[in-house]
Formats: structure tokens, C-alpha cells, sequence
């Protein structure tokens, strides 16, 4: 009998914090499984983009080779996160003429309008578009609902949003982790990646918000109907509240992030504490609520804001973001259970686990199927004539 082909998946998560490498393994009626993880301080980046790029490949290489041992073999290929300050989501706007006799609406018509939809974009000297995403579809000025694909009509238009970052960081970023051995097949916004578990199907259906506070960044990504609809990234973090912690207490830095995640345990005010944690944290959601009113949803999203990243774990911030965001406000679980030897252990590690799944939920290459099963049937000949 012909034992299941494995698919292996691995995902690459530069963060300013920590680099997290995800390596999966998916076989045929089984469910993905986690097979190795890895995990280093990130250095040389700043604001999620290099700075030094000899300390960046000394950090990125350990986290990618603790992955590898726990793996059992060295990876090859990759997908990477980018969720710098760069990141940013645009909206786009084509038109396309239908191209066939019939009327009927074909792949190459939705092509051709996405295309244009690009075409069109302004602002993007220096910017790349790693991720696009159709919104609406209007044929022959009627909105479609779903799909347009056999629909006839004349003329087709197509609202899509784009997220863009800029080329420099990104290339850095690809050719850093190139030089270690690993090949980037595709890179995928941050907040997209960890949407894919830490919101659920009805979540993301309903309208909701992710909310990652980082080191450095904060983004937010809207979803609807199970696709993003926004993208913002804010160039402030959970490093700024140690640093209002460290001022206002006048202590030291390591002794401000230790009290911050775990609370004074009486040695501070404890009032003192909280304002200072809160003053910031209202400033944060001041900006998440200013982009909300921007796109028209502040107030307007049913399931709420999800809470992720380092900075979700302080005690008070769920009932900080209902109070100021006027909406219902949870902390991210992933909404599927990895299985395997080595579990994510929280929500810092969605954006890596996000990534394998993203990879593993992308249809195979049936030229590489193909050849795979030649390779398998030569070596079946082969075999019994060697020695």
C-alpha cells in the first residue's frame, strides 16, 4: 500500500523582539503537525526592519537552526512575515472589458481588471505589493454577490485592497535569510498570517479587529467576510510602556518589563503602576479607534477586537480596549489545535504558525506531484540492481 505523501510547510516570523521559526508536516486525511520550532532574540532590526545586518543573520540563523534540530532535517524553503512600519493597506479600483463573444465572465476578464485595479494605484515609488485581495465585483454597474466567473455582461469592475512595504526593507529582510541556505517562496503580511488561527470563522465573518502590540509596532488588521478589508501599522509598542514604567518609577529596565507582565507583587505602588501602563495603552487604542473611524467601523464590528502579541499578556488590557474602543474585546486562542511534539505554547507564536498553515493550505504544484512520482516509480526500478 502506498504510504500518504507528507507536505512540509515552514514558516519564518521576523519580529523586532524574536525571530520564531514553525516547521509543519501535513499527510493526506491527517491533520497538520508541528515538528520543529526555534527561537532566538532578534537583533540588528528596528521597527521590523534591519539595521544591522550581520547581527540580523546571527539571530535569524539560530532561531532557523533549533528549528532544523528539532526537525531532523535542514529546511530548504520558507514563507515570510513582514509587519514592519511599512506595512500598509491601499484600496484599488479596475475596470476590464469582458473578452469573450458570449458575454461570459473568464479568469482572464478578473485578471485583467485586478491588473488594472494595480495599475492605478498612486503613491507606490519605492513600495511592493505582496498581498492583493478582492473585495467587490460590479458587472455592468451591478454589485455581484460571490463569485463573477460564467456571469455575462460587458464590462467588469473590481474593488480590491492591496498591503504594501517598502522594496528596500523587504529585499534586506529576503536576502538575510537567502544567505542562510533557505529560499523565501512567498511573503505574507504579518497580521494576515496570524488571522489564519487566532480568529475563528464566525469572527472573521462577523467583522472584527486583530489587534497585535509588538515590541516596537502595533497592527491592526479588519477583517469581514473572511477577508481582510484594512491594514495598519503603528510605530509604537509594548517597549514604550517599560519605558514609561522605567521613568516613572525610576527603576531599571529589565526590573520595568518584569513588573509590567507580572504586576508590582507590592514593591510599587500599585495605583501608580496602573496609570502609568493605562495612559499608554489609551494612546494606543486612540490610534486603533482613529483608523476605525477612517474606514467607516469604529463601533461597527460585531465580534469585537482580538488581542494578540507580547504586549496583550498585561492583566487590565481587554477591559482597557472595551472601555475605549466601545466594542467587546477578547485575548487570541488559536482556533485550531496544532498537534505534534512541540505545541505553540501562546499567542506570540501565531504569526509563524500562521505562515506554515498559510503555505500548507496552498494548492500543490501538479507538475511537482507528478515528478515527484516518477522519481519515486525510477528508484522502485532501480533498487533491486544495486548493490
Amino acid at each position: 500500500m502506498r504510504a500518504p505523501i507528507k507536505r512540509i510547510a515552514t514558516g519564518i516570523d521576523v519580529g523586532t523582539h524574536a525571530t520564531r521559526v514553525v516547521v509543519m508536516e501535513h499527510a493526506r486525511g491527517e491533520s497538520p503537525r508541528i515538528i520543529g520550532t526555534g527561537v532566538s532574540e532578534s537583533r540588528g532590526l528596528r521597527h521590523g526592519y534591519i539595521v544591522n545586518k550581520i547581527e540580523a543573520m546571527k539571530s535569524i540563523g539560530a532561531a532557523i537552526s533549533h528549528a532544523e534540530k528539532m526537525a531532523g532535517f535542514k529546511i530548504k524553503n520558507a514563507f515570510l512575515s513582514v509587519g514592519g512600519i511599512s506595512l500598509e493597506s491601499t484600496l484599488g479600483h479596475g475596470t476590464a472589458t469582458i473578452s469573450r463573444a458570449s458575454g461570459e465572465v473568464s479568469e482572464i476578464d478578473i485578471r485583467n481588471a485586478e491588473t488594472s485595479a494595480e495599475k492605478a494605484l498612486s503613491h507606490t515609488a519605492n513600495k511592493r505589493v505582496i498581498h492583493r485581495t478582492p473585495l467587490r465585483f460590479k458587472l455592468d454597474g451591478k454589485e455581484v454577490l460571490g463569485d463573477p466567473r460564467g456571469m455575462t455582461g460587458s464590462k467588469l469592475d473590481i474593488k480590491m485592497l492591496f498591503v504594501t512595504c517598502l522594496e528596500q526593507h523587504l529585499n534586506d529582510v529576503i536576502r538575510t535569510i537567502e544567505e542562510l541556505g533557505v529560499e523565501v517562496d512567498e511573503v505574507v503580511p504579518s497580521p494576515i498570517a496570524a488571522g489564519q488561527i487566532a480568529l475563528t470563522k464566525k469572527q472573521s465573518s462577523a467583522g472584527c479587529a486583530l489587534v497585535n502590540i509588538g515590541a516596537e509596532t502595533v497592527s491592526i488588521a479588519v477583517f469581514e467576510n473572511e477577508i481582510p478589508i484594512s491594514l495598519q501599522v503603528f510605530p509604537i509598542g509594548s517597549t514604550d510602556i517599560t519605558n514609561d514604567i522605567a521613568l516613572g518609577l525610576k527603576i531599571p529596565l529589565e526590573e520595568a518589563e518584569k513588573i509590567k507582565v507580572s504586576g508590582s507583587g507590592g514593591t510599587y505602588s500599585k495605583k501608580k503602576l496602573e496609570d502609568i501602563i493605562e495612559a499608554r495603552l489609551c494612546d494606543i487604542f486612540e490610534l486603533i479607534e482613529a483608523h476605525l473611524k477612517k474606514i467607516g467601523r469604529n463601533g461597527l464590528l460585531p465580534a469585537g477586537v482580538v488581542l494578540t502579541g507580547g504586549g496583550a499578556g498585561i492583566a487590565t488590557i481587554e477591559d482597557l480596549a472595551k472601555a475605549a474602543l466601545k466594542l467587546p474585546s477578547s485575548l487570541a486562542h488559536p482556533s485550531i489545535a496544532a498537534s505534534g511534539k512541540y505545541p505553540v505554547k501562546d499567542s506570540s507564536w501565531l504569526v509563524a504558525y500562521g505562515l506554515a498553515l498559510y503555505a500548507l493550505q496552498k494548492p500543490e504544484d501538479p507538475s511537482t506531484s507528478s515528478f515527484i512520482d516518477v522519481v519515486e516509480t525510477l528508484k522502485s526500478w532501480v533498487k533491486p540492481f544495486l548493490p
